[in-house]
Order: structure tokens, then sequence, then C-alpha cells
């Protein structure tokens, strides 16, 4: 073969070998499209129906039923803790008069007392000396009367002058308002008016102070012991009258403006498992700085003697009724600490609905997001179309 030849056939070559490139350029591309279309149809096929959309079959038919979401009013309740407490006004916390020596503890924990009752007898030196002081200013003052009667008559007898009588008589007008002050002192310590009489009478130093009961009621404590020394500003007994009881609680600042006094609130003693019903007497006008709260009263009859101070206790305060968009408690499925309901979105196909709500008043619960008021739902039969959801979902 002559150069030439080979120079013809060098172009020719070239063709061929473009020609085969291509063709396998597209081989590949069409092998790559392939693969790719039969990925796309895997996805197509792994796509399945909504896990949220249930049929109900003919076995679910006649156990579910269709509502409609509803706006009623509806007085939400709110529930604060509390506590069983006395009715300051039936307590009385007694003390001594004087400062003595307890020799004798009459009245014990729980009894019942009446008004005047001995609860305990003080030995005490301080009313000694103040009797003894009375007693002096007593016989002062009789001394300085029989002294004024004498210069009268003196004055009369023209013996003495008029200034000499005048003088008798102030020294009578001291010891007079002396006597007075003694007397004050003794009823200070608690002398009766016929303790004095008698002291006046008999003239004997008693140092013996009974402490009384000031009120009708039950001892409910005695911090002191026999042989202890006490002060007057010392509790010896707390008497309290238990018929009637308080119950308080703390009312958060945001609910408090829906509180008022006089509205009939229900009081639950988990102790003893029982439900009262009271009646606000008492809402302060001054918010807790710490807690962020505001405090309230009721009084409870406590005639049985059931409640104890210090018990624990639940206060329900229902709320003035407002407008709310409210379903069933028995539409509601509760599923992963959320809420939910079906709604139907076509002839026995309903769908599993999230949404928030709020506390259960009366078999109702308020809806706060999630469905609007003529939403037709599944108001009883909702466990049992949330199983069968479950099933085919599992399938």
């Amino acid at each position: 073969m002559n150069m030439k030849s080979v120079r013809g056939l060098v172009p020719l070559f070239g063709l061929v070998g473009v020609t085969l490139l291509v063709g396998a350029c597209g081989r590949d591309a069409d092998d790559k499209s392939d693969k790719t279309s039969g990925k796309a149809t895997t996805a197509v096929a792994e796509l399945g129906p909504d896990p949220n959309l249930v049929k109900a079959g003919d076995n679910l038919g006649p156990i579910v039923k269709l509502g409609v979401v509803e706006k009623l009013p509806l007085s939400e309740t709110l529930r604060v803790a509390g506590q069983v407490d006395f009715d300051e006004q039936r307590v009385a916390r007694i003390g001594a008069t004087v400062t003595g020596r307890v020799t004798e503890l009459v009245a014990v924990l729980g009894q019942q007392v009446k008004v005047g009752d001995t609860l305990a007898v003080l030995n005490s030196t301080e009313l000694g000396a103040a009797q003894l002081a009375y007693m002096k200013a007593r016989a002062q003052a009789q001394l300085h009367q029989r002294n004024v009667e004498r210069a009268q008559q003196l004055l009369a007898a023209d013996v003495i002058g008029s200034a000499e009588l005048q003088r008798r008589e102030s020294e009578l007008s001291i010891s007079l308002a002396e006597q007075r002050a003694a007397a004050d002192q003794l009823r200070v310590l608690g002398v009766s008016t016929q303790a004095l009489e008698r002291l006046i009478q008999d003239g004997k130093i008693n140092s013996i102070s009974p402490v009384v009961a000031t009120l009708s009621g039950t001892v409910v404590e005695r911090p002191v012991t026999q042989g202890q020394v006490v002060q007057p500003s010392d509790v010896i007994f707390t008497v309290a009258d238990l018929s009637r009881v308080w119950v308080e609680a703390e009312v958060p600042e945001q609910q408090a403006a829906s509180v008022r006094s006089g509205q009939n609130i229900s009081v639950e003693i988990p102790s003893l498992g029982r439900s009262l019903t009271a009646k606000l007497i008492y809402i302060a006008d001054t918010v807790n700085p710490a807690s962020r709260t505001v405090l309230v009263r009721s009084e409870v009859d406590n005639r049985d003697r059931s409640l104890k101070p210090a018990m624990l206790a639940t206060v329900l305060i229902e709320g003035p009724p407002t407008e709310r968009v409210v379903v069933p408690d028995a539409a509601v499925v509760r599923e992963n600490n959320k809420d939910y309901l079906f709604v139907e979105v076509g002839p026995n196909t309903y769908r599993l609905t999230e949404l928030v709500l709020g506390q259960s008043v009366g078999g109702k619960r308020p809806v706060i997001r999630g469905v609007t008021e003529g939403t037709r739902i599944v108001v009883d039969g909702a466990f049992h179309l949330n199983n069968e959801r479950k099933r085919k979902e599992l399938e």
C-alpha cells in the first residue's frame, strides 16, 4: 500500500471511532435512565395511603356515632391547693396575768372547757407584793381621812387655822389616788372585784393566781410544764372553738379577677375522701409578692369535728361562664401525650386530627386550637376506630 492510500484511510478510521464513542455514550445514558426510572418506580410504590385515614367497615358502622363541634357557655373550674385552719375569731391564746411559777396544770390537751374554768394555777410573789401595796395605800388613806376629820373639829374650835386643814385634805387626796392606783394594778394582774373585796374584808394576802379560760372550746395547745416560770407575754394554753373552721387557699394573681366574695366553692379533703360545699368569705386586697398569689378564705361547718386544722385540701372555684368551642370527652383519643379527634372527610371515612384542649368541665373539653365550630366529628366509638386504624397501619 502506498502512502497516499494510508492517508486516505486515516479520516475513515476517525469517523468510525467517533461513531462508536457516540453509540457507547448513548447506551450508557440509556442504562442510567433505566436505573433511575426503576428507582422512581420503587419510590412511588413505597408511598402508601395516609396512615391517619381510616374507613369504618360494616363491623364499626353501628358503633361509630357522629356529631358536630359546638360552641357552648362553659365555666372553667380553678383548682388550687389549700388547707384547713382555725377560725381566728374562735381562738383564744391564754397566758398568765402575772409572773409566777406553774404549781398545777388542770386542763389537758383535747379537754372541753368553758369560760371561767381554771386551766392552771400559779404562785406569784409579784401578786403578793401588789396586794401588800394596796393594803398599805388603803391604810394610809384611812389615816389621812381621820386626820382631816380631826382637823375639821379643831378648826371649828378655833384651835388650828384653815391652812392646816387644807394641808391634811391634800394629804388625803394623794393617799386616795395611791389607793386607786394600787387597786388598778391588782385588776391588771387579774384580781377580780370579788377577790378585791375579800382582800379588803379579810386583809389576807394571797399569792395564788389562777389561769382561767376566756373562751369555750377545746384545749389544742399547752406548751408549758409544771414548775415552769412564766411571764404575762407567754402563751400557756390555746383554746379553740372547732365547730367552724376556715379553709384557706392561694389563687394565682392571673385568676384572682374571676373570684368574688360570697361565691360558692367546693372543697375536697383527700385524707377524708370527702367533698364539701362552702362559701368564700374573704378575698385579700393585696398580692403575696413572694408567691404572686391572692389569699382566699371560706368557712366550713365542723360540728362533727372531722376537719382538723392543717389538713390539706383542694379548693375548686368555678369561674363565670363564657362561650367556648367544646368537644365531648368521649370523642377525644389520647395518644403519645397528645389529644386527637376523628374528623369526617367522606362517607364512613375519618381522619385522625391533632388538637389542643383545656381541662374537662361537665363532660366537655374546651378547644384551644385544632378544630372549629360545626366540624363533623366522631363523638362515640373513637376508641374502636383508632384500634382499626392501628391494625391497618401495622398491616
